[in-house]
């Protein structure tokens, strides 16, 4: 007996992106790294597969206001080293948040994706800004006139396929409230 149901694996036209803006401000690092990796990967999709890149492209605002807890700010190391014989640099989370708070954001969700080459591409998706501004105000309403026009081709074709409710030739006419006319002063 052979299985008829295929695997669904989306094609690469059928792939479409939108803009998300993530505002940082109050949030745990670690629980926006994740919500932001889930965006960047296509988790939330319905065509999510994890060996494509589906996801949205993301732009985080407010990095700079982004919370940590505990004694993270001064107990936890970013550490790097020039491959020099003594070259390890350590600096801590609370400096690294003070002059490249983008930064952060970036490492900690490049931790949460893929350590490939699928993870550096879905890694370039992501938009990080310290303040609330941002230069993608086109894409973000670029995407929303889309997301818009899908709306009204489905209601469309639903309207479309599905049978009229009210017979051809049937016509409904609204009921007309009677209006006295307003009487002319004399003077």
């Amino acid at each position: 007996m052979t299985n008829s149901q295929k695997t669904y694996s989306p094609r690469a036209s059928e792939i479409t992106r939108s803009w998300r803006v993530v505002d940082a401000e109050g949030k745990p690092l670690g629980r926006l790294a994740s919500e932001v990796a889930g965006f960047l990967r296509g988790k939330h999709l319905p065509i999510f597969a994890e060996h494509m890149d589906v996801g949205d492209f993301v732009v985080v605002i407010n990095a700079a206001r982004v919370r940590v807890t505990g004694n993270k700010l001064r107990d936890k190391m970013y550490f790097r080293h020039s491959n020099y014989p003594g070259g390890l640099k350590a600096i801590a989370l609370g400096d690294v948040l003070a002059k490249h708070p983008d930064r952060v954001i970036k490492h900690a969700v490049k931790g949460m994706l893929p350590h490939n080459v699928l993870g550096r591409a879905q890694l370039r998706k992501l938009k990080v800004y310290a303040g609330p501004g941002h230069p993608h105000q086109a894409q973000l309403r670029a995407t929303e006139r889309a997301a818009q026009r899908a709306t009204a081709v489905r209601t469309t074709r639903a309207a479309e396929a599905a049978p009229s409710t009210i017979p051809a030739a049937t016509t409904v006419v609204a009921p007309v409230a009677a209006v006295a006319p307003i009487p002319e002063e004399t003077a």
